[in-house]
């Protein structure tokens, strides 16, 4: 386990990774050092093809409250400036992940804490979650990609509704609306997320790695368009030595040893 800046890295198992926001005594609210160490984070694991799956979890009571408010007040606006590509770079990052990545969302999930969430493929929510954009509440507007990835998750109206009113959601309408992926009990967020994890660790990296690329290009393209993003993605992966393992495996009715190309 590596960790400072209010990030931690562990490898739970030989496929997964699990970055953690520790910074509990500030209930994970994100500073200017713990954006950079994420982004950092995130460009080691994009690279290292032993990884499969990654969860985003959180220490404390809550999984992120966002911005550090009490940083910024201490800025002029040329710090507050200086800052804006450290926090692009951050949520860049997660979304950037060529793994899939799997949310484990317990408590507040608000503002740079809810696009954190968004960021990723999956959303785990246990009962006590709480998810909001609040931004438009105290001058701003969500710039870790919350207006776009909300739009594309929830559709026009429901993006309107969290952005517009800046208002707080619990977990039972986070899932119904389709912000969470899974609702389980209170503390069950982790476990969950690591299981899923794991369970896509076990597929074929080079086939979960280009069905992500098909997903996230796909989205709000033209469906032609998307059709051709996915005979690319189908292409990749039906010539790979994965494919080959895959159908080896199958009939020999045994385990795939996926050699990952």
């Amino acid at each position: 386990m590596s960790g400072h800046d209010g990030v931690t890295v562990r490898r739970p198992a030989a496929t997964v990774a699990e970055i953690m926001l520790d910074r509990p005594e500030a209930m994970n609210a994100l500073s200017t050092a713990m954006g950079a160490r994420l982004a950092a984070v995130c460009a080691e694991l994009a690279a290292d093809h032993g990884i499969r799956a990654v969860v985003l979890s959180a220490a404390g009571r809550a999984f992120c409250v966002g911005a550090d408010l009490k940083e910024r007040a201490a800025m002029s606006d040329a710090d507050f400036m200086a800052q804006r590509p450290v926090f692009r770079a951050a949520f860049g990052g997660v979304l950037a992940l060529p793994q899939p990545v799997i949310a484990a969302v317990h408590g507040y999930a608000l503002g740079g804490g809810c696009e954190l969430a968004l960021s990723c493929d999956l959303i785990v929510a246990d009962e006590t979650a709480e998810f909001g954009l609040p931004e438009t509440t105290v001058g701003l507007v969500p710039g870790g990609g919350g207006t776009q990835l909300a739009l594309r998750r929830l559709g026009p109206g429901r993006a309107a509704d969290l952005v517009l009113t800046g208002r707080r959601i619990g977990a039972a309408e986070a899932e119904r609306i389709g912000l969470a992926d899974r609702l389980v009990p209170a503390g069950a967020a982790g476990q969950h997320a690591y299981e899923l994890a794991e369970r896509i660790a076990g597929n074929s990296p080079v086939s979960v790695q280009n069905a992500k690329r098909a997903l996230r290009q796909g989205a709000g393209v033209p469906l032609a368009a998307g059709l051709e993003i996915e005979d690319s993605a189908w292409r990749a992966a039906a010539f790979s030595a994965d494919r080959k393992e895959g159908i080896a495996a199958f009939v020999e009715k045994r385990k795939p040893q996926w050699p990952g190309a």
